[in-house]
């Protein structure tokens, strides 16, 4: 819930004499910022009409099957590109323009694995993302389990000298993913901390909720000055049958051979629409979510469904006609996957720009429902942000806080002062998908996205009409990205 507001002395006053408390109550209702009447009106309009009158299923089928997976400086990454900006015009946003993202790319190429002994059959396996080649014959050796990473970090060269590091961490699901940052550090710092003590190779079991015998991968990074050594993840199934090898006090020796490596440097997009207000200001709302993927499937899940619920917000406030005060932005995020380019070079190219920035909202956690509303907004704001999330809460919105974030691709404009939203979603369910083979279209709920498309549609659009800024730019928000953990 919101932990201050403006009206929160009103409260004290009531208990003051009642003489007092009449012109106090009524500067008060004066100092409080609220929503016009008629933009409450059209939104509940929003409301009530989006869910069944929005575009973003057939946006989010349109991007899986004209382009399917979109590994950023894959061969898609192109397609993609030129996908967006011509649905961008064909759904009739004003303005739409391309702003160039270089980078690194990677490639994956083969993946097999198989146990040698005592128990020969193979193993389902992804490489990680920026992970380097095996051998071309693989990599053979015997494996050692850790239940974290933390327990491999305490480990002894002895121990792990010459062989494939095995992380064995369940993941456990949680409506807001709150299971994923304590376990995505063997992914992510894995490598490296395997090497460090003579390992030859990680395997780990992927970072997800499913039982499916198909493994997650993700970004794998390598610390600076550590031998990189080849990183895959298992599937669920055989990191337990793995690990149910093990427990049978043999030595169990594996072979890997992965392709995968690092590519020639590439140039995307961010690609941009923009709804704009009748009245000619650079001010905006800003939305959007990543339009790249990993390559396994065809990004409908993470993100797809961002990009197209966004897009799909946009275009309902103008085809709706709904009159708005400020430009509505949608930005479709390059290679957030490998490492936030496109957001750090939105950051870059518009950092000059950020009290024109009213508010920024990233979808990037799947299909959805939207449950809360969080903010991270100057004091003064929240009322405002109470009288959005009330409007909202028609669509089963929760008040939420106001110490969050909005979204991976906005971390570096939030840490310029940006005032940021997030729409809080239902991601039971994400992480059995995620980043794997099933994040595909049949796997996407017309009724769950339509909510969520409606929620950025109310979202952008109360925004837009804010009679005051949220705080973007002041002071007081760049202080408190400055103390934010990201």
């Amino acid at each position: 819930m919101i932990r201050a507001t403006s009206i929160q002395p009103l409260g004290w006053l009531l208990a003051t004499s009642f003489a007092v408390i009449l012109p106090l109550r009524a500067l008060a209702a004066e100092a409080v910022p609220s929503f016009s009447k008629a933009t409450l009106a059209h939104a509940e309009t929003i409301r009530l009409d989006a869910p069944e009158n929005n575009h973003a299923m057939k946006i989010l089928e349109s991007l899986t099957t004209e382009v399917g997976p979109r590994l950023a400086g894959g061969p898609n990454d192109a397609r993609a590109v030129a996908w967006a900006k011509a649905k961008f015009t064909e759904l009739g946003f004003d303005q739409v323009w391309l702003e160039p993202v270089s980078f690194p790319t990677w490639q994956r190429g083969v993946e097999t694995a198989e146990v040698l002994s005592p128990y020969p059959q193979p193993l389902s396996i992804t490489a990680l993302g920026n992970s380097i080649a095996t051998p071309i014959d693989g990599l053979t050796a015997n494996i050692i389990e850790f239940a974290t990473l933390a327990d491999l970090e305490a480990a002894t060269k002895a121990d792990v000298t010459g062989k494939i590091v095995f992380i064995n961490k369940a993941m456990s699901a949680h409506i807001d993913g709150a299971d994923y940052g304590p376990t995505v550090g063997a992914r992510s710092r894995g490598a490296s901390a395997a090497a460090k003590l003579g390992a030859v190779g990680l395997l780990i079991r992927s970072i997800g909720t499913d039982h499916n015998r198909l493994a997650h991968t993700g970004y794998n990074g390598y610390e600076d000055g550590v031998e990189k050594i080849p990183a895959a993840a298992l599937s669920v199934p055989d990191a337990i049958l793995l690990s149910n090898m093990l427990k049978r006090s043999k030595p169990v020796s594996v072979k890997m051979n992965l392709g995968s490596g690092p590519g020639p440097e590439y140039t995307s997009y961010n690609v941009i629409g923009q709804i704009n207000a009748k009245r000619k200001t650079n001010k905006y709302v800003l939305i959007g979510g990543h339009l790249d993927s990993w390559d396994l499937g065809t990004g409908a899940i993470d993100d797809g469904a961002g990009c197209a619920v966004t897009m799909a917000a946009a275009e309902y406030i103008a085809r709706k006609k709904l009159p708005i005060e400020h430009n509505i932005r949608v930005v479709l995020f390059a290679n957030e996957e490998q490492g936030l380019f496109g957001g750090n070079q939105y950051r870059d190219a518009h950092k000059g720009d950020v009290k024109n920035i009213i508010a920024a909202a990233e979808s990037d956690f799947g299909q959805g429902p939207v449950y809360a509303l969080n903010s991270r907004v100057k004091p003064e704001a929240l009322p405002l942000v109470q009288q959005m999330q009330k409007a909202m809460s028609g669509l089963n919105i929760q008040a939420g806080h106001n110490d969050g974030n909005g979204g991976p691709d906005l971390i570096a404009l939030g840490a310029e002062g940006v005032a940021l939203f997030g729409l809080a979603l239902d991601g039971t369910d994400y992480f059995d998908l995620h980043h794997t083979a099933n994040d595909t279209f049949d796997k996407v709920e017309a009724k769950r996205l339509n909510q969520t498309a409606t929620s950025f549609a109310m979202f952008a659009f109360l925004a837009a009409n804010a009679p005051s800024g949220f705080g973007s730019g002041e002071s007081y928000l760049v202080e408190k990205a400055k103390s934010t953990k990201h």
